[in-house]
């Protein structure tokens, strides 16, 4: 295929002036029915799927809002207002937890437990992090678990697990990959993209035991939830903030820094804000996996 042929990429796709001839024709005759509609069609049509088998509506999705942002077709307005903005400013309804200090050295406190928050859980993990830590709780979009560590009844932190990110050159270096093999095994590496422990709670060296704890409940659950297993974490270290001690205590392995852009749309803008980048091998075979 000639690159003249290509009219957009994105996603490590690439479409020709077919290709969105048919994208134009589906928009078309569903017009009505809305964009999630005219997803689903063109995910089924494509065979867009995730490693569970689930169909990837929410890649085709934003595909096709970044070729309307391109001009390159009109899409049906939506049917709700987005207003991300307001919403993650709008404050959570406070549930019942218990938020007595707890101090010492962590072996006085047997019994720490990791595991998926559901639930009254799942309310406390929002909460909490929408409160207390400093980029607010996540969005996740696509593969993601939600873990809460609690002593009995008593959540001492939250962790958030989602898909790795595209573009991070010194991973990519670290694993040895191509683009044509990053492409196929990147799903099986997970980032690890908020991790918090409550002010109240200054246990010593629980942050490096919680992170092992989580690790260890990481691999069967998303095994279980979205059917493949997981062979590399990897995380960012805002350094403007953090020393990255706790990821360090963990046995995490410091790759370099990132090179303080982010993507916004089709192409990527410099913000200014550097993070160190860990990553932690789930597998002693992990290289061998994440090449085959």
């Amino acid at each position: 295929m000639a690159d003249q042929d290509i009219l957009f990429r994105f996603r490590s796709q690439e479409y020709t002036r077919d290709d969105l001839d048919y994208i134009r024709e589906v928009i078309a005759q569903n017009y009505d029915l809305g964009r999630i509609h005219i997803s689903r069609i063109l995910a089924r049509s494509w065979n867009w799927r995730q490693p569970n088998g689930k169909f990837r509506n929410f890649a085709v999705r934003d595909t096709l809002l970044r070729m309307e942002e391109a001009g390159l077709v009109e899409l049906p307005p939506r049917r709700t207002h987005k207003n991300n903005k307001n919403r993650a400013n709008k404050p959570l309804q406070i549930p019942l937890f218990d938020n007595t200090p707890l101090e010492g050295p962590v072996k006085d406190f047997p019994g720490l437990c990791v595991h998926q928050a559901t639930g009254h859980s799942k309310t406390v993990w929002k909460y909490l992090l929408h409160r207390y830590h400093y980029l607010g709780c996540p969005r996740p979009v696509g593969a993601h678990l939600c873990q809460v560590a609690t002593l009995g009844e008593q959540v001492v932190g939250c962790l958030a697990w989602a898909s790795a990110a595209w573009k991070i050159a010194p991973r990519d270096r670290f694993i040895g990959w191509d683009e044509a093999t990053k492409r196929r095994n990147l799903p099986f590496v997970v980032s690890n993209v908020r991790f918090l422990i409550p002010p109240w709670i200054k246990i010593e060296h629980l942050a490096s035991k919680l992170l092992s704890r989580g690790l260890k409940k990481l691999v069967p659950e998303w095994q279980r939830l979205y059917g493949h297993p997981v062979h590399l974490a990897e995380t960012f270290v805002d350094v403007s903030r953090f020393q990255g001690i706790t990821y360090k205590a963990a046995n995490w392995i410091y790759l370099g820094q990132t090179k303080g852009s982010a993507k916004k749309g089709n192409s990527y803008h410099f913000h200014g804000s550097r993070k160190a980048i860990y990553v932690y091998p789930l597998h002693s075979r992990f290289r061998r996996y994440l090449l085959s």
